[in-house]
């Protein structure tokens, strides 16, 4: 395993570990009350969940569903630099944290990677178009080709999933391509 390599799976491995470790310490020792630490829309209190929320679920099965993409579509930004995965991440927490801090419905907490996860997949979708090399080009279809019915995600559509979250999530993604594109 070259060292690369193996940094980027320590980084990723770090990253699933927490959402894993935070969600048995939530549903066996705090009994559910740590998602009270997620994104509360226009409390103040609720913008440390910009921080939190995409390491926090509501359940086992909403961390197993996210957990797949945010290996894949992590490492697929990763490959190119630890310097831009890091830059991407707190771009895609930053504006879909808020985001979905200041438009989603009052009287609800918004937890999950899924912000997180739209906004690598902006990020590798719009990397091609920004960038225009072969490359970035051939990834943004790959990514397309693969992932690209979840862009479907940020529509209303589901009650109980934030739409807000993968919307500004995705925004936030289309962010980050923009500002780290290389010419």
């Amino acid at each position: 395993m070259t060292q690369a390599l193996k940094i980027q799976v320590q980084i990723l491995g770090s990253m699933v570990a927490l959402m894993w470790a935070s969600a048995l310490l939530n549903l066996f020792l705090f009994r559910g009350s740590l998602v009270e630490f997620g994104i509360i829309p226009r409390a103040v209190v609720g913008l440390r969940g910009i921080l939190f929320a995409p390491f926090l679920h509501a359940g086992l099965g909403h961390l197993m569903a996210n957990t797949v993409p945010f290996i894949v579509l992590g490492w697929l930004v990763l490959i190119r630099s630890t310097e831009d995965f890091f830059m991407v991440t707190a771009i895609a927490m930053g504006v879909g944290g808020l985001g979905t801090w200041f438009f989603a419905g009052s009287r609800t907490v918004h937890v999950g990677a899924s912000g997180l996860i739209f906004g690598y997949l902006g990020y590798l979708l719009l990397r091609g178009y920004f960038e225009r090399s072969f490359a970035a080009s051939f990834l943004s279809i790959l990514v397309a080709v693969l992932y690209g019915s979840l862009v479907f995600g940020v529509l209303p559509s589901v009650p109980g999933i934030s739409w807000q979250g993968h919307l500004f999530g995705f925004l936030g993604g289309g962010v980050a391509a923009r500002f780290l594109a290389k010419p």
